[in-house]
């Protein structure tokens, strides 16, 4: 990476120290390669850092009057990181950005975040309405998924409270973005579901009137204040990181949440978090488990070739001692018991009818009675799969019956514009469910980039859809419905190969 800003006191060397990764992490999603990532998250923490000194130089000459409107650190730096992207782009340097990163920067929903404040997202607006101290909290535990110890550490909290203090920080965004959508709904249309969506979200298992989850998969507005309302639900992370990145903030909350389970599987917590007396530690424990996954993985592969010279059926013990012999006398071999019963098309061989084993004499062995001996004993290395089971022609030929549809399933297109558009889909079960999971394929490589009652995952053209935490239960013969908004470029074609838990909808 070029060269970093040089910090001028040891709180801005910590702040470096602790955001370089996360400033890293966000860059390399927005760049189309790791040498242009490395050059825009140095501009970016440059950048960064000169605005945390505005904000708080700012705020040391209001001393006690109300805070400043501002995002707390972390979250300023990665805004950062896309401001200077825009500014790439302008420049002529576009081509080392990523193209859904371009695209995005010429639309509608860049151009959001400079317009008036009241028309940004809701949760932008309502970490910028708190204090630093509690947004930067907020942040660090829900969005880079830190555990509760290292956030204390960090932020200098008691660590025996810091949960409780989550709590309440949660509870405050709440009341700012209550503030902001239910006290100043954005259109006359929402203005009917306000109070209602503020009821409805305060209690965890409250039941989403029919009317309002329709409303809910038409407006992204009161979709998106829907998921900043619940403040223990899971859909709060994924605005936050979506409202206040704009872009990129789903793949960037998972590259988060999958690196702080690679420090725990290290036995770190967090990155840059542990003293330098915890350094070592971790250290240790992490070569203690790479240590025991080799031995582990040489001992396998001992097994496995030692089974794999053995005799069909046989032991350790057996290999041990001649074949054909059972203390020194000659021995009748038995079958292997079949874990299938015998089919037509290979019957079982009975045990007498298998020859015996060599003598000492060293005589060469009778002829066997059956085909599968004889194939048995002319095959130096003999197929290791036991006889008698059915023949694969046979499994084809009575193919099992296919599971009735669990599901049906209605895809609708709500709105298209030249680079977006806006869709629901509404799931009937003939089953009662305790949780959900609706996966379809997109065609044309469109890509989710918001959700709402419903928790997004993609892996290429395959997308999931899991139950948010107010949804989760769904009577049989009940519709639950979620909606999207979604990219596409080359073309639209609706999605196919829906499934419900895995099994698929007709």
């Amino acid at each position: 990476m070029p060269d970093a800003p040089s910090p001028k006191d040891a709180a801005e060397a910590a702040l470096l120290a602790e955001s370089r990764d996360t400033v890293l992490s966000y860059a390399d999603l927005c760049t189309a390669g790791s040498e242009a990532a490395a050059r825009l998250a140095a501009e970016a923490l440059d950048h960064g850092l000169r605005e945390v000194r505005a904000a708080e130089a700012t705020a040391a000459a209001r001393g006690s009057a109300r805070h400043p409107s501002r995002l707390p650190r972390v979250p300023l730096l990665l805004t950062a990181v896309r401001t200077t992207a825009a500014a790439w782009e302008e420049a002529g340097q576009g081509h080392e950005l990523d193209g859904d990163l371009r695209r995005w920067l010429h639309s509608d929903r860049a151009a959001r975040y400079a317009g008036p404040p009241p028309g940004r997202p809701l949760a932008l607006r309502g970490l910028r309405d708190m204090q630093a101290a509690d947004a930067e909290l907020l942040w660090l535990a829900d969005v880079e998924a830190l555990p509760t110890a290292v956030v204390a550490r960090r932020l200098g909290l008691d660590p025996a409270t810091v949960s409780d203090e989550l709590a309440q920080v949660r509870e405050v965004f709440r009341d700012r973005c209550r503030r902001g959508h239910v006290d100043a709904p954005p259109s006359a249309g929402c203005r009917a579901y306000a109070r209602l969506l503020d009821a409805v979200t305060r209690s965890p298992g409250a039941d989403i009137p029919d009317d309002l989850s329709h409303h809910l998969t038409t407006c992204p507005d009161c979709a998106e204040a829907a998921a900043c309302l619940r403040p223990h639900g899971t859909g709060l992370p994924a605005a936050l990181a979506s409202g206040v990145l704009g872009w990129g903030g789903h793949a960037y909350l998972e590259r988060r949440r999958r690196a702080a389970e690679a420090r725990l599987a290290a036995g770190r917590p967090g990155p840059a978090d542990d003293g330098p007396a915890a350094a070592p530690d971790g250290t240790r424990r992490a070569r203690l488990v790479r240590a025991g996954l080799l031995a582990t993985a040489v001992l396998v592969s001992l097994l496995a070739l030692t089974v794999s010279l053995m005799p069909f059926g046989a032991t350790a013990e057996d290999a041990a001692a001649p074949a054909g012999t059972v203390d020194g006398r000659a021995a009748t071999v038995p079958s292997p018991p079949s874990a299938h019963p015998a089919s037509p098309a290979g019957p079982e061989t009975p045990p007498e009818t298998l020859p015996t084993a060599p003598t000492s004499t060293g005589a060469t062995p009778a002829t066997p009675a059956t085909p599968a001996a004889a194939a048995q004993s002319t095959d130096p290395d003999p197929d290791p799969e036991p006889q008698g089971t059915a023949t694969p022609t046979a499994r084809a030929e009575d193919p099992p019956p296919r599971d009735p549809a669990a599901c049906t399933v209605r895809y609708d297109l709500a709105g298209q514009w030249p680079d977006g558009f806006q869709a629901a889909v509404s799931v009937t079960t003939g089953s009662a469910l305790d949780s959900w999971q609706v996966a379809w394929t997109f065609p044309d490589g469109q890509r989710v980039d918001r959700m709402w009652d419903a928790t997004p995952a993609q892996d290429g053209s395959r997308v999931t859809a899991t139950a948010a935490d107010y949804n989760r239960s769904v009577p049989a013969g009940s519709t639950l419905t979620f909606g999207f908004l979604a990219t596409w470029h080359d073309g639209n074609t609706p999605p196919h190969d829906f499934t419900l838990n895995g099994r698929d909808c007709a």
